[in-house]
């Protein structure tokens, strides 16, 4: 019998973190929106921040922009890229926002003068907040990824929350563990007792897995599968192998060949529905079999702690998603900004790359290598595409090397730059003073238009944009109509024309030399890549011939 009401699929982890509980997440979901579901993805992280924006990307990853300007965590991008959800800030909830808005409704008087506890009152906003992204995004299955693993202190409200919500509707609810075989190289073979004791952490706050999906770097072995079966008393079918695969795009193929999404429906009490992910498996299909390279130069700033691979990983993949729209398979060059600070010399080396990006980032450490990098990459028509801080660097460099403004600079690196070519937009002034800096940029989507015949409208084929912004300096005004006569084309500009959204070379000067100062990044999809990323890909297969 089908049983009637919202679903709801929490995503936890065990053993370690960094495993691939997003992409889990993110597949599921992608699997069920091809039966005919209305899914919608949610992260809950742990931390105290209210949202990721303040937070280093070296130290956390990524800071993913919604569509309303919510600053969020890396896997908001990977739900988008797998479902197309466009996220805002219902998707997304941490302990801060959580603690806050308590704190705000006890302040307000909306607990109607009862003393405020952790229990219950934190589990029940958590709920709220889990209902709020479903009511937003109408779906029928909401999917609720936790970060961090089970046993973690801070994870204990969340988890309280779901057991809530599971000892209301158990029909309507179901847990999906992520955990950890390890395959110690001596012996050679997968083991389990780490997940074992992760299930025994979820019994403890009083709750049970439906599905433990095993990520290792090989199939889970059918011993190991049955071992965990007894443990959680659980179906074998539901114990779901993960191993390490070519691509992410392989995760919900391989899911499917172990009928992950029929089982999941199954115990829902959902209808199978028939399933539909050609297009899906065509493209992970595709991808295995690219031979030809193309090569790339990332010049960033933040190389030196976690992966840089966390770090740029919207922008990797939208790199991933044109290139392979071209039959090219990208290999991507980490490259340091800070060494052609110490040695121009070593500018050379991007002879040998394709194309060069210059990423998004804040603060003055590496800009100077940047500015040099993107100086050379104009001298040398080796195609260049900046992001965000990448087309300042641009206009930085053209200012200095065309107009001869040697000491052109922004106001964030430079406040006493003889000429601001890059200035403190005129609403953040007063929040710098203020350190006012968390959720104050311009963020999320703003639209553009674009000049007829430039680079720009070529790629997009529109004359009318919208793209995802974060940033608090711009193109300074009084030096547009400089620039402009210098030859930088200033090729889309907000509606007002007061913001100078992208500046480009023309195809007369230039093979691709272009940067914006929006995020284009977070709008590329695997199946429909975004048009500039494969507009610089198309200029770099180009110069590789």
């Amino acid at each position: 019998m089908k049983n009637k009401g919202t679903k709801y699929i929490f995503v936890v982890g065990g053993v370690m973190s960094s495993v691939g509980k997003g992409i889990a997440a993110a597949s599921i979901g992608k699997i069920l929106q091809s039966r005919g579901y209305v899914v919608a993805n949610m992260k809950a992280d742990m931390y105290v921040n209210i949202d990721a924006g303040t937070i280093r990307p070296a130290e956390h990853g990524e800071v993913f922009v919604g569509e309303d300007g919510i600053e969020a965590d890396q896997d908001l991008g990977n739900y988008e890229r797998f479902t197309d959800q466009v996220s805002t800030r219902e998707d997304y909830i941490t302990t801060g926002q959580i603690y806050a808005e308590v704190i705000r409704r006890e302040r307000n008087l909306e607990y109607g003068g009862e003393d405020v506890e952790v229990y219950p009152d934190i589990p029940k906003e958590i709920i709220r907040r889990i209902e709020a992204c479903q009511e937003k995004n109408k779906s029928d299955i909401t999917i609720i990824e936790y970060g961090g693993t089970v046993g973690e202190y801070q994870l204990l409200p969340f988890l309280e929350a779901a057991r809530m919500m599971k000892s209301k509707n158990p029909e309507n609810v179901l847990f999906v563990l992520i955990s950890y075989l390890p395959t110690p190289s001596l012996l050679g073979e997968q083991k389990s007792k780490p997940t074992q004791r992760a299930i025994n952490d979820l019994h403890s706050v009083g709750l049970n897995p439906d599905f433990v999906i095993c990520r290792a770097d090989r199939p889970a072995s059918p011993d190991i599968k049955q071992t965990i079966s007894n443990v959680c008393s659980l179906p074998i079918e539901r114990i779901i192998s993960a191993p390490d695969v070519y691509s992410i795009y392989d995760v919900p193929v391989n899911f499917e060949k172990e009928n992950f999404g029929t089982t999941v429906l199954e115990t829902l009490g959902l209808p199978p529905k028939s399933k539909d992910m050609a297009d899906w498996r065509t493209l992970a299909d595709k991808i295995k079999n690219i031979k030809k390279e193309v090569n790339i130069a990332i010049v960033g700033k933040y190389f030196n702690f976690k992966s840089c691979k966390d770090t740029y990983i919207s922008v990797i993949e939208s790199i991933n998603h044109s290139a392979w729209g071209e039959g090219l398979k990208p290999k991507i060059t980490w490259i340091d900004s800070e060494k052609y600070e110490t040695d121009e010399g070593a500018l050379s080396e991007l002879d040998q790359f394709d194309g060069v990006i210059v990423p998004g980032g804040f603060g003055k450490r590496g800009t100077e290598g940047m500015i040099l990098a993107a100086n050379y990459a104009r001298e040398k028509k080796i195609p260049y595409f900046g992001l965000c801080l990448g087309m300042q660097i641009l206009t930085i460099s053209y200012a200095r090397n065309i107009l001869g403004l040697k000491g052109a600079n922004s106001t964030e690196m430079d406040p006493e730059s003889p000429d601001p070519v890059i200035n403190t937009m005129a609403d953040q002034v007063a929040k710098i003073q203020n350190k006012n800096y968390g959720a104050t940029m311009r963020l999320g989507a703003y639209p553009a238009n674009l000049k007829k015949g430039s680079v720009a409208e070529g790629a997009y084929k529109i004359d009318k944009i919208s793209e995802r912004h974060r940033h608090r300096y711009e193109v300074n005004p009084k030096y547009v109509k400089k620039l402009e006569e210098a030859g930088l084309v200033f090729s889309g500009e907000s509606p007002d024309g007061v913001l100078m959204e992208i500046a480009e070379l023309p195809k007369t000067t230039h093979p691709f030399y272009l940067g914006t100062q929006f995020h284009p990044e977070f709008k590329s999809r695997p199946l429909a890549p975004h048009p500039l990323f494969t507009a610089f890909i198309q200029a770099c297969e180009e110069k590789g011939k």
